[in-house]
Formats: structure tokens, sequence, C-alpha cells
């Protein structure tokens, strides 16, 4: 290849890498006395926030949050009450998990769940110890109950590949798979209070320890594989509450890195030779207790541009 060609080529490689993180955004939930939702750029530049209630009876966190094909956010602005807003910060759909489906006059929370792909929406109910999937009417048209001490401390519940529930209770500490039926089809015990599972492209399942201060890849035969654990090798990057984990699709992870202080980045990005690469540090946003957030890939990034774009 000739000089200037190679030149052009290397040149326009840097362009597209540089172009493609720029265009990357992370959509971020936050209370602690925070009580935002936000959208940011990679460098934490807010583009588009909305003030959240907070949560209720004296609970601390948000802890989980969607950004949506539509580019609506669905979130929870305490404890029971999930609401899909639009970037025009107009609630669009809700449902309260205190008052529905036989709930009235229980103790449940909700710490986890999800829009899927046929418009329903698949919530975790700690206190009444179900999973359940509603229609856009709020009807039930799918429930299994929690078992494995899901009772009263589910934490994040992910759905995997092969429509199974990873589900992580923080008590007695164990993450634990459940079929459509209902049925534990495989669990591992890691003895902390674990916060957040999923299982990656390769089989295997990446597990945020949460108290452990560790993150846990194990593979189906529940052997380590994979570990980092109290700081990250080679950098100063301290773990303390590892919270939500997402695999990129050239295979590095993010980690999310809650109640670490100033001093430490909120969400990294990990390679497998354990290099971090990209971290969100933005502790005047999110303070001491961003738990959940979501990095958005082209096409979210993409949508939620233009539709801010426009307001």
């Amino acid at each position: 290849m000739k000089p200037g060609v190679l030149l052009f080529a290397l040149v326009a490689t840097l362009f597209f890498v540089g172009n493609s993180r720029a265009e990357r955004l992370v959509l971020v939930s936050a209370s602690y006395g925070k009580n935002i939702v936000a959208i940011c750029d990679t460098e934490g530049k807010v583009l588009w926030s909305h003030k959240t209630a907070g949560p209720a009876q004296g609970h601390a966190g948000h802890h989980d949050v969607q950004f949506l094909p539509n580019g609506n956010i669905l979130f929870h602005d305490n404890w029971t009450q999930l609401n899909e807003i639009s970037l025009e910060n107009k609630v669009v759909w809700s449902y309260d998990s205190a008052t529905m489906n036989g709930n009235a006059g229980k103790k449940v929370d909700v710490h986890a769940f999800a829009r899927l792909p046929n418009g329903h929406t698949v919530i975790a109910e700690s206190g009444v110890g179900r999973i359940i999937e509603v229609d856009s009417n709020g009807t039930i048209v799918h429930e299994i109950p929690l078992k494995q001490g899901g009772m009263q401390s589910t934490r994040l519940m992910r759905i995997t590949p092969q429509e199974t529930y990873l589900v992580c209770s923080e008590q007695p500490g164990i993450v634990a798979e459940y079929n459509r039926a209902g049925e534990v089809i495989w669990d591992y015990p890691i003895g902390t209070r674990v916060y957040g599972a999923i299982r990656l492209r390769n089989g295997n399942t990446l597990i945020a320890s949460g108290s452990g201060n560790s993150v846990v890849e194990v593979s189906p035969d529940k052997k380590i594989v994979w570990e980092i654990k109290n700081r990250v090798p080679g950098t100063n990057i301290d773990l303390k509450w590892t919270t939500c984990l997402e695999e990129l699709p050239n295979g590095n992870i993010v980690v999310g890195n809650c109640h670490a202080g100033p001093e430490n980045p909120q969400i990294f990005e990990i390679d497998r030779q354990m290099k971090v690469g990209w971290k969100f540090d933005q502790y005047e946003l999110v303070g001491n207790g961003l738990a959940c957030w979501q990095v958005l890939d082209d096409e979210q990034s993409k949508l939620a541009r233009k539709l801010i774009s426009k307001l």
C-alpha cells in the first residue's frame, strides 16, 4: 500500500473510532439525595435530565433503568412505582406494584424490571416474591414464584438469551436461574450481598458481587474463570459495591462501582487483560449512589441525540 493511501486509511480509522466513542451516550439514574435520571456523553456532559421523586419509605437508591426503542425511558420514582417517560418529560405509562394485581396492603418493593420486545414489562417484586410479566394495561400475562431467598431480597434480574431469568438475592447471597415454569435450573452461591448478574455470549455468567467488592465470571459448571477483586490490577481504582454489568460488542465489560467515593469512577470499561479504558467519573452529578445505568449503543445514542435536539 502506498504511503499516502496508508495515511488516509489510518486517519479514516482513527476518525471512525473517535466518532464512535463520541457518539456513545450513557443513561444514569441516581438517588441518595441526587434523585436524577440523565443522559450524558462519555465525558459526562449532561444532554438531558429529569428530576425524580426519590425513593419512598426511607429507602436510598434507584436500582434499574432502561432506554426504550421508542426513545422513552423506563425508571422508578420510588421502590414500587414504575414510570415510562418521553424525553419531553411526559409520563406515558406507569405501574404501581404497591397496589396492583393483589399487592394492596402487602410489603413489596421493586429493584429490577425491563420492557420486553413484545411490549410487555417484566417486574421482579421483592416481599411478595414473584416475577410478573404485565401487558400495557397492567394485566398479568405470566408469573413465577421466587425461591432461593428471593422472597425478601431480590436485587437485579436479567433475562438471558435463552429466555430464562437470572435473579440475584442479597440474602443468602445467591444467583439463581429460573426457567419460564419457575424451576431453578442453575445457581451460584457467592456468599455476599450480590447485586447483579448477566449471561455472557460465551455462555458463562458474570456476577457483580455487591458487598463482595468484586466481579466474577463463572462457567456453567461453577468454576471461576475471570475475576477482579478489591482493586483493579495496575490501577488505583478500588472496587466497592459492584452493581450493574454490561458486555460490549467488542467483548469488553462495563462495571458499575457504587459507594466508591469521589476518588473512584462510578462506571468503567475493562478488557479481558484487565486494562481499563473508558471511565465515567461524575461524582458531582451522581454522588455516591449510582447503582444503575445503561451504556447506549450506536443506534440508541443516535436516536437519543435526535430526540434531544428537538427539545
